[in-house]
This record gives C-alpha cells, structure tokens and sequence, in this order.
C-alpha cells in the first residue's frame, strides 16, 4: 500500500536535534521550540533564561554525580571521582540554556519527526528524577546539576545514555555506545546522511 500524502509529511524529519561532544562525554542540544519548552517547563523556575527569546537551544547531558558535578577541569579530578565512575555513582543531569552559536567543535545532528522528537523529549525529560537542583554550582555560569535517574558506571556511562535516548526515539543506534567513539560511529552508521 502506498502511503498518503498525509501520512508521509507527519513522518518526515522536521526537528534537528544536536550532539555535542567533549573529549570523554557527548550531549544533546535540543531546539527551544514550543514542544521543547512545554517538556521542560518544570526547570523554568531555575533557568528563566528559557523564556528569553534570545535562547536557542537547551543543552542536556547525563553523568556521575562525583565526576560531572564537581569537576571544573581534569585538573580537579580526584581519585574519588574516577572510582565511583568504575564502581558506580549517583547519577545527575546537566542543564544549560544557549544562544545563537557557531559550533568550533564536533557537532553531529539527528533528524526527527514529530513523533520521535516527542519520544526524545519523554525520554530525557523521564530521566530526571527530581524538579530541584543540586545546591552545586555548574560548569560553567548558567548551568546547573539535578539528581537524575538510574547509576553511572563504567558499563553504563553517559554516552550509553545518550545511545539510549536515541533508541527510545524510535532511531536506529548502537546496542553499547560506552565512549565518544561509539557514539560517533553509531552516529556514521545509522543516522547521518
């Protein structure tokens, strides 16, 4: 059956979703559009900054506890921190609102539908597990840390996280995507055009 022109515009791409990477940690950039607004109203009392029509995107990420929300730089890395990684750690999410940027590293996009980008929404907005920040200051000036659902360990790190919010998408992606490296080839083989 062929079909119809309704049903082949409701399942072409209309959203691009961004990931950005670090040298250990990749995360998601999502369009602050109506839809991405109203899935995460409930962090608007602690980022105002996303009703600013000047904001862009919302940056959100997934990591241990130990490692994510007290290390500034590898310089401040502690023993500590690299063992609960290995071990296993309380799990939190990174919140940051952006502007308007030009990307001087790697970004790799994903091309949703409106069901998959509502999917991806689900998901992310699923794995925080409280409204409230951690009383922690953030990486940088206007980010900020909340408790976050499930444990981050060596087998299951941010970037396994980032795989299976893409999954939940309805995206083809990697089983196991544990280092940036797995993420971006999973990325190569199944999403990129």
């Amino acid at each position: 059956m062929i079909p119809t022109g309704d049903a082949r515009v409701s399942d072409a791409p209309t959203h691009e979703v961004l990931l950005v990477t670090g040298p250990i940690h990749y995360d998601f950039l999502l369009p602050l559009n109506p839809q991405t607004r109203s899935a995460f109203d409930f962090l608007t009392p602690h980022h105002p900054e996303l009703s600013d029509p000047d904001a862009r995107w919302l940056l959100l990420g997934w990591g241990a506890r130990d490692f994510y929300a007290t290390v500034g730089s590898y310089t401040d890395l502690s023993a500590r921190a690299i063992w609960r990684g290995i071990t296993g750690d309380d799990a939190v999410m990174r919140v940051d609102v952006v502007g308007a940027f030009t990307a001087n590293f790697p970004v790799r996009k994903l091309a949703l539908n409106d069901d998959q980008f509502n999917a991806l929404l689900a998901a992310i907005s699923g794995s925080f597990a409280a409204p409230e920040p951690l009383d922690h200051n953030g990486l940088g000036p206007t980010d900020s840390f909340y408790p976050a659902t499930g444990r981050f360990n060596i087998l299951r790190t941010c970037n396994v996280w980032v795989g299976e919010m893409i999954r939940a998408a309805g995206l083809r992606f990697g089983v196991w995507t544990p280092l940036p490296a797995s993420v971006t080839l999973s990325h190569r083989i199944y999403t990129a055009k």
